[in-house]
C-alpha cells in the first residue's frame, strides 16, 4: 500500500499550483497563499499529527474559499442592483464598483403604455381619421369602413370620438342682438373680438354666466336627445340618430404598432441575472474582514479534503491492534463550519442592503426627531 503523503511545509507558491489559476497573477495572493497553508496545517495538528495533505491541496482549498467568498458577494449585489441596471450594456464589469440608480427609468419605460392609452403620452402613435354618417342610419362599422382601407385591414382602436353637441358657450351670447345693453364690449375683452361685430354687452357677475350656462346645458340634457356614442368591437353607435349626412371624426391607434411598441426587445444588454456582469473579486481588493471569512473557509474545506482522505483509510493497523481514524469526524466538523461561515456572511450582506439601509435611515430620522422634539423652545422677548 502506498504511504499517504505528509504536509511537508511550504515556503512559496508559484502560478500553476491552483486548479483554475484565477488568483495565480495576483501578488497578494501569493503571498498569501503560503501562510494561508501553514496556518491550516498548524490548525489540523501539524507537525505534532500528521497531515495527509500536500500544498497543492491547500492552494486549491484557498483559491475555492475566495472564489466563494467573491461569489457570495457578487449574488448579493446582482440582487441588489440589478433593477437598477436593467437595459445597461453588459460589457462593464461591475465589481468592486458603486451603483447608484433607481427603477424609476424602467418604470417610465412600462409606463409608456398605459400614457397612449390614458392619452397623456405614450410611445404610440395617436392617428385622426373620419368617415360620412349618413340621414338617419345609426350604426357604422369602423373596421368596413376606414380600418380595411386605410390600415390594410389592421386592428384599430377608437381612443376619442367627436362627436358632441354645440358647446353651451357658443348659445350664450348672441352678437348680433346687441340686446340694448351697450356699455362694455365684453367679447374684446376676452379676446374674441375677431369671430364676432362690434357688439357691446354689460359684464355681468360670473355667478350669472354659471347659471345660464347650466340652464343651457340643463335644457339639453332633460328636453334634447344627448348626443353620445357607443363603441363595441368597433361598431359604433351614434345618439341621436343623424338628420343629415355629415363628417364624423375620431383618434385611433393601430392595435398591432401598439402591442410592438409596448413590448422593447434590445440585444447585448443586461436582462436578467445570468448576463449582469460580476467578475471574481481581486483578492488585493479584498479588506481583511472579508480575508478572515476566506482563511476560517479554506480551513473547513482542507478539514473536508483531509476527511474524506482518513475516511478512505478507516483503520491503519499496527503491530498488535489497529488505529481508527477521524474521517467521517472531520467530515461532519468541515460540513457545520462551512454552513455557518455562508449563513454569518449572507447575514452581514442582508443587514447592509439597500432596504435594510432605508429602514435604518427611516428609524434614525424618526428617533432623531423625538429628541429634538424634547429640546426646550426658547422663549423670544421682544
Amino acid at each position: 500500500m502506498n504511504e499517504p503523503m505528509i504536509y511537508p511545509g511550504s515556503s512559496s507558491f508559484f502560478p500553476g499550483q491552483t486548479p483554475f489559476g484565477t488568483y495565480d497573477t495576483d501578488y497578494t495572493f501569493n503571498q498569501d497563499a503560503p501562510k494561508v497553508a501553514l496556518w491550516c496545517a498548524r490548525r489540523l495538528g501539524f507537525p505534532i499529527q500528521n497531515v495527509e495533505l500536500i500544498d497543492d491541496n491547500f492552494y486549491a482549498c484557498f483559491e475555492e474559499a475566495t472564489s466563494e467568498y467573491s461569489a457570495q458577494v457578487n449574488q448579493f449585489n446582482i440582487r441588489n442592483n440589478l433593477g437598477s441596471m436593467l437595459g445597461s450594456p453588459t460589457g462593464t464589469n461591475l465589481s468592486n464598483k458603486n451603483v447608484q440608480g433607481n427603477f424609476l427609468p424602467y418604470v417610465v419605460t412600462l409606463s409608456d403604455s398605459y400614457g397612449t392609452l390614458a392619452g397623456v403620452g405614450g410611445n404610440t402613435d395617436i392617428k385622426k381619421g373620419s368617415i360620412d354618417l349618413v340621414s338617419g342610419q345609426q350604426e357604422y362599422d369602423l373596421d368596413t369602413l376606414f380600418a380595411d382601407v386605410s390600415e390594410s385591414s389592421k386592428r384599430i382602436d377608437v381612443t376619442r370620438v367627436f362627436y358632441e353637441a354645440t358647446p353651451a358657450i357658443n348659445r350664450f351670447f348672441d352678437p348680433y342682438s346687441v340686446s340694448g345693453q351697450g356699455t362694455l364690449n365684453l367679447i374684446d375683452e376676452f379676446g374674441f373680438g375677431s369671430f364676432s361685430p362690434a357688439a357691446q354687452f354689460i359684464l355681468m357677475p360670473v355667478f350669472e354666466d354659471l347659471l345660464r350656462i347650466q340652464a343651457i346645458e340643463f335644457n339639453d340634457q332633460f328636453r334634447k336627445s344627448a348626443h353620445s356614442f357607443n363603441i363595441v368591437n368597433n361598431k359604433l353607435q351614434i345618439f341621436p340618430i343623424p338628420t343629415s349626412n355629415q363628417k364624423l371624426y375620431f383618434e385611433y391607434m393601430v392595435k398591432d404598432e401598439f402591442v410592438q411598441n409596448s413590448t422593447t426587445v434590445t440585444a447585448d444588454v443586461i436582462s436578467d441575472y445570468s448576463d449582469i456582469k460580476y467578475d471574481f473579486i481581486p483578492y488585493l481588493k479584498i479588506n481583511d474582514v472579508g480575508k478572515q471569512w476566506i482563511r476560517k473557509y479554506t480551513l473547513a474545506l482542507a478539514k473536508e479534503l483531509l476527511g474524506a482522505i482518513r475516511e478512505k483509510y478507516s483503520t491503519v493497523p499496527i503491530p498488535g491492534s489497529e488505529i481508527s481514524l477521524d474521517g467521517a469526524a472531520l467530515r461532519s466538523e468541515a460540513q457545520t463550519e462551512k454552513d455557518f461561515l455562508i449563513e454569518q456572511l449572507r447575514e452581514n450582506l442582508e443587514e447592509v442592503s439597500r432596504k435594510m439601509q432605508f429602514e435604518n435611515k427611516n428609524t434614525e430620522a424618526q428617533q432623531t426627531q423625538e429628541m429634538l422634539s424634547k429640546v426646550p423652545l426658547s422663549i423670544y422677548i421682544g
